[in-house]
């Protein structure tokens, strides 16, 4: 019987504090007073006889101010346990933390302790602030029930502070989730961590072996970003009425590093290691870019053709060039033999007008450049006349300047058949009378000319 009563007996089990224990009660008084916001003063009026009754039966008074926005509590003569005035001073807070009566009232049980956590300072940014505390209440608030259930703690997230209700070891875990919250550290993980923990529990094999085997580690994935450069601030100068100093000359500098006392031969050996340390640098340069030059690709276009495709475009680019160039010398060349061609019928058309033999002797004298009309007519009639000579009598130059002469004969008997129609009379009538002429005289037009 000893030994079952001895079982039962738990060493750390914490006893109640009685009146019997502290039967003289306290020497002074104690206050603590709480202030509280606005909006919650019609709440706090309807509650406030059911929290003096409850302060009453632990022998502590409380007061409500609303004139200065405050609670109060103090300790009386009857009051035996010396720490009730703090678990009073804990429940007048968390009912300022806008936490419900039926709560907050567990606060004076046994082995029940509070904690308000300030997260507002943990974010600076505000957006980013809303987010994670969201985060940390989840959707539905189901993030915070499960802390709750894992816990067995109470949790209010209310404005820029977390008022959390339980036992020590229950504090402990929701602080450290808000905290990671806070720091970008998503709830979920921890709450996958604290369900292990639970069932590891249940097995007694393993209540005095390690366990950080059998939790789940996890890593950042968030990659690091380029800090950004601070923006230099241009500070402005004091005004001054005086003039900037004068700067320093070339010689001042020279004279100042030393050169201006060098020797000729001092300075030529200076200048020239400056040379070699430099042509060193552009060729470690150099190198150091070439490794960045991409190779030349070849040119498979031409490759890519078949046989047929390239016989199809058989002038290259030289053949033009060459077509060009001889196109250029040909009409040069034709453009000398007409205006050779035309100087031959201006004589030839002068010998014809000459009516007598002994004017013959005479030097020949140019033409005189007649008007647009007579210089029309005059070539149509000689060249009618031209022709029937010239086909008789110049066989041996026309084998000569073949080339010329076809493209002059062209042009002429394109002129005499325009002309044929409206100068037919003329050049039948000029016909007989210049053969005559014209086969006696013949060797003397051909040796003049």
């Amino acid at each position: 019987m000893e030994l079952e009563q001895e079982k039962e007996i738990n060493p750390w089990e914490i006893e109640k504090f009685t009146s019997e224990d502290n039967p003289d009660g306290l020497l002074e008084v104690s206050t603590f007073s709480v202030i509280f916001p606005k909006y919650r003063e019609k709440y706090l009026q309807s509650i406030w006889g059911k929290v003096t009754q409850s302060l009453k039966a632990v022998k502590i008074n409380c007061e409500l101010d609303l004139i200065h926005g405050t609670m109060s509590v103090s300790t009386t003569e009857k009051t035996y346990d010396p720490y009730i005035i703090l678990k009073a001073r804990d429940m007048i807070k968390l009912l300022s933390r806008s936490m419900p009566y039926e709560q907050a009232v567990k606060i004076l049980e046994d082995g029940m302790a509070c904690e308000i956590i300030q997260i507002g300072k943990m974010v600076k940014n505000k957006e980013r602030f809303v987010k994670r505390r969201q985060r940390l209440i989840g959707p539905r608030s189901q993030t915070l029930k499960a802390l709750e259930l894992l816990t067995n703690c109470y949790i209010l997230v209310q404005g820029n502070t977390v008022s959390v209700m339980g036992d020590y070891k229950g504090l402990k875990q929701v602080q450290r989730v808000v905290e990671d919250c806070m720091n970008n550290i998503h709830p979920v993980y921890h709450i996958q961590e604290l369900m292990i923990k639970r069932e590891l529990a249940k097995d007694p094999s393993l209540q005095n072996e390690n366990w950080d085997r059998y939790l789940p580690h996890f890593q950042k994935r968030n990659l690091k970003r380029k800090e950004k450069k601070k923006k230099k601030k241009i500070e402005k100068k004091d005004y001054s009425p005086f003039p900037p100093p004068q700067l320093p000359r070339k010689i001042d500098l020279q004279m100042e590093s030393g050169e201006y006392f060098l020797s000729e031969k001092q300075k030529y050996r200076n200048g020239k290691k400056a040379q070699k340390k430099k042509q060193i640098s552009e060729e470690k340069r150099r190198k150091f870019n070439q490794i960045f030059v991409p190779p030349k690709e070849e040119d498979f276009s031409n490759q890519s053709q078949s046989p047929s495709q390239k016989n199809s475009n058989p002038i290259s680019k030289k053949k033009i060039d060459k077509i060009k160039n001889g196109f250029n010398k040909n009409f040069r060349q034709n453009i000398n033999a007409n205006s050779q061609q035309k100087q031959k019928n201006e004589i030839n058309n002068y010998l014809i007008q000459v009516p007598q033999q002994d004017d013959l002797k005479q030097p020949l004298k140019k033409p005189k450049k007649s008007k647009s009309k007579q210089n029309s007519n005059s070539n149509s009639n000689s060249n009618s006349k031209q022709n029937s000579n010239s086909n008789s009598n110049s066989k041996s130059k026309q084998n000569s300047n073949s080339k010329s002469k076809q493209n002059s004969k062209s042009k002429q008997n394109s002129n005499s058949n325009s002309n044929s129609n409206s100068n037919s009379k003329q050049n039948s009538n000029s016909k007989q009378n210049s053969n005559s002429k014209q086969n006696s005289n013949s060797k003397w037009n051909i040796e003049n000319l």
